[in-house]
Order: C-alpha cells, then structure tokens, then sequence
C-alpha cells in the first residue's frame, strides 16, 4: 500500500468550504487504497492574530487578547458547527477547543503581569493555532468516516531549544515516528499533525520558522518513507515569475530540487526554503497543487534535472534587503576576515542571502534582510575593531534601498552565454547591477539591483524565459 504525505497551507484550511473541499481530497485518495498522512497549518490569518495578542499581552493590553481568543473561538466553532453533527463527540471537541483557548489566555495573562514575553512563551502561543486546525479536520474527517486522529507534532518531531527557527534532532524524530507514529498507521488510522510545531526534549513546543509547515510535511514524508509528498496550496504550482510582477507567469510541470531549493531560498512564495532537504536524500517526489483547482496538474518536484527548452526557467526576487560592504587594504591576504565577519552577522541574528567578494581581497559584500543590518554592522564592527582601529579595514558600509533578483535554470550549466545574456539585458533596460554572485552549482545567477528596478528586471528577464517556449508579450 502506498503512503502519501500531504500538506495543507493555511488558506486551504481558511474557511469551512475550504475544509470540506480538503476533507474531499483525503477521503478520495484513502478511498483510492492509499495511506494519508495529514499535516497541517493554522486557519488562515490565526498564526499573525496569535502573535498580536501575546505582544499586546506584554504592552499590558488585556483586551486584545481575550478578543483575540474570542475571535479564534467563533472562527473555529462555525467549521465544527456547519461540518460536525450534533453529539457527545461534537461536545467533547467543543471542550477540548475551549480548553485549548483558555490555556491560550492564561499564557497571555502570564505574559501581561510579567511585562515580556520570551521566544519560548510566544512559540506557546503560536502553537495554538496548528493544534486548533488540527482538532477540527480530524473531527471533520471522522464525520466521514475516515478513522482520523489528530496528533501535536511535538510528541514526535524532537527539535533544539532555538525557539521561533527551532532544528529537528533527526535520530530523535525518526526514534519517534517509529516507535509511535508508525503503529498508528498500521493500525489504519489517518494522523492529522500539526504543521509548524515541533518539541524540545522536556516537550517545550517550538516552531521551525514562518511558514515552516511545509517543512514538517518534508520531515513526516521522509521519516515515514511516502511514496510522495503533496503540498496542497492556493496557487497551481511553482510559477515562472510573480504573476503580481508579470501576469505572463506560467505554472512550471517539472522542477528539480536544486532548482525550487533556490526558488524557495531567493523569494518564491510557494514552499519554504527548507522543504526539500528532508526528502533530497531519500529521493521522495514532491509535488505543489491548487486544492481550489484539483483539475490542475500542479508541478512536480524530483530529484534530477530534466532537458529543457527553457535554459532560464524562473525568475525571482527578495525585496527588504540591505547590502554591507567590508573595505580595506589591509585586507589582502590576511586569513580569517570573511570568516569571523559571517560569524559576527550570524550571532547578531542576520541570515546571509547573498556574498560576492573581489579576487583583490579588498572587499567583500553580503546582503541580510534590513531588520538585521544595522545590528550585524555593529556587531561585525565590534569583532573586527582592532583591524579598523589600524586602519587595515575601513569599516562596514550599509547600503539599504536594494533588491535580490535571481535567475533559475539547471539547464544555465554547460549552456554558453546565459550569464552575458542576462546582463545584456540589464544594461539594455538601463538596470544597474551592483553585485553578482553564482553558485558552483550553476543552477542560478543572482544579483543586487535598485529596489525602484526590481520589477523592471524581473520582467526583462522573465522575457528570457518565456521567449525560449515562443511566448511572447
């Protein structure tokens, strides 16, 4: 019998016709003869209402959160009330929502009389909106007659105590799945999980970082060996650009892992940038799909690279980003500089998206995204104070106002003059292209331009795509 993982984003679980519509694509496929494991996110929306509330607790705003709890509480009540008949079960899930939405309220009120909330208490908080979602389907599903059973992700995905970008301890979480998760399956249940979530060892929940639900689905999928991951989203499949940039965007059939992995890391919407490393190893297909549109096919995610027609296959962009410069020439040939400058950005919080260096040495640039510049500048000043008190560097320069634009291709290896094409173009639409950097991989090319040319350059090279398959504007 064959196992599939699949994955619902928050706004295939938005509203109560969207759950309906989500209860009608497992139970088909359970119907089919095929095991389902469910992962889900929160409600649309409860994730943000969740991370309000806890940070107006700490502003001493005791209204906020009980109107928040309320609002949860009658947004998940109409799906029970419109999908679950009247009965004990009814009322004991109604009891265990209300439960769940006090204890909400309580850390809330914990919260309010400390005056801070520490990463570890909002990780508390925002668990609450998978573990409401989760309830619900499974009720839901049961009002089917699938046998479901909803799970908090926590008894089975082990993490570090890194709460709001937590990491899974693997041996942990596949101890775990096999000695719990595995039995439920046999026994014919369908586990419902909570997206998102995971558990320190003393079962402090945690999360895994925004939209680090699809990154769940990629660790439930290849802890349990499935035979394929679906996650289930409201737009077709992986796009060829923003179709907000260029309505001309296209739904792509095929991608490798390499090619979303860099789609995900550099700005596309549609899966979250660590999604395929649980799966890359076991060589798990992924597939993207509409639950709005089950017609479409969606896009397939595999591990090989395959011909095509299109040598640039997608183009796309981060916004809100900085870039900082470390100057001088007392830099030449002296060992260590970009090591410890990468270190001091990581402890200051930056996540590095971008790095190009001069082969003079005399300079290195890197980009974070802006919330963290100014931080990782003083941090990387205050490591490399000695060498700018000699004047061996200059000092860090921040320049702010900047985007990412990334190209995307496997077929860009081996394939001649993709890369003098791509600024060809820049210099033709008048774009500025103020760093570059490519991976060994070949699989990409991105640089730094002007905010003001992002869309622009995204369109102007998104013509590159297209007009490799002959459309054209």
């Amino acid at each position: 019998m064959s196992t599939v993982t699949m994955k619902f984003g928050g706004t295939s679980v938005g509203s109560p016709e969207a759950i309906a519509t989500v209860a009608d694509i497992i139970s088909s496929e359970i119907d089919n003869g095929t095991r389902v494991i469910v992962v889900l996110s929160a409600m649309s929306g409860v994730t943000d209402a969740l991370y309000n509330s806890v940070r107006e607790a700490a502003k001493g705003n005791r209204w906020a959160y009980l109107s928040c709890s309320q609002k949860l509480r009658d947004r998940h009540e109409e799906v029970i009330n419109l999908l679950v008949r009247p009965s004990k079960a009814r009322d004991a899930l109604m009891a265990d929502i209300d439960n769940l939405l006090k204890q909400h309220v309580e850390l809330c009120e914990a919260v309010n009389i400390l005056g801070e909330a520490t990463p570890r208490i909002i990780d508390a908080v925002l668990s609450f909106g998978e573990r409401l979602s989760t309830r619900v389907v499974a009720a839901v599903l049961r009002e089917r007659g699938v046998q479901a059973q909803a799970f908090d992700a926590g008894e089975f995905v082990i993490t570090d105590d890194r709460y709001g970008s937590a990491n899974p301890q693997w041996q942990e979480t596949q101890a775990r799945v096999n000695g719990s998760l595995r039995p439920v399956l046999e026994r014919g249940v369908t586990p419902v999980l909570t997206g998102f979530l995971g558990a320190t060892r003393d079962r402090h929940p945690t999360t895994l970082g925004r939209g680090g639900s699809d990154f769940s689905g990629a660790i439930f999928a290849a802890a349990t060996d499935s035979d394929e991951l679906i996650i289930w989203t409201d737009v077709d499949g992986v796009m060829t650009t923003d179709p907000r940039i260029d309505p001309r965007a296209r739904v792509l059939p095929y991608v490798s892992y390499t090619e979303v992995g860099e789609l995900a890391f550099y700005g596309a919407k549609v899966l979250h940038p660590k999604t395929v490393q649980p799966i890359l190893a076991r060589g798990i297909p992924l597939r993207v799909r509409n639950t709005f549109n089950r017609e479409a096919p969606g896009t397939l995610i595999g591990p090989n690279s395959e011909q095509s027609s299109m040598v640039i296959k997608a183009v796309t962009s981060v916004r809100n980003v900085s870039l900082l410069t470390v100057s001088g020439k007392g830099m030449i040939g002296v060992p260590g500089i970009a090591g410890r400058t990468f270190l001091a950005a990581a402890n200051a919080g930056a996540n590095i998206l971008m790095i190009s260096q001069a082969s003079s040495e005399q300079n290195f640039c890197f980009v974070v995204i802006d919330d963290h510049a100014h931080e990782a500048k003083a941090a990387i000043e205050n490591e490399l104070s000695s060498e700018i008190a000699r004047q061996d560097v200059d000092g860090v320069d921040v320049l702010s106002g900047v985007a990412i634009v990334t190209t995307v291709g496997a077929g860009m290896r081996g394939t001649p003059g993709v890369a003098g094409r791509v600024f060809t173009t820049m210099g033709n639409h008048g774009i500025n292209v103020i760093a570059i950097a490519q991976g060994a991989s070949e699989c990409s090319i991105s640089f730094v331009v002007e905010e003001r040319d992002l869309e622009a350059a995204v369109i102007a090279l998104h013509d590159l795509a297209l007009e490799s398959v002959g459309v054209t504007a």
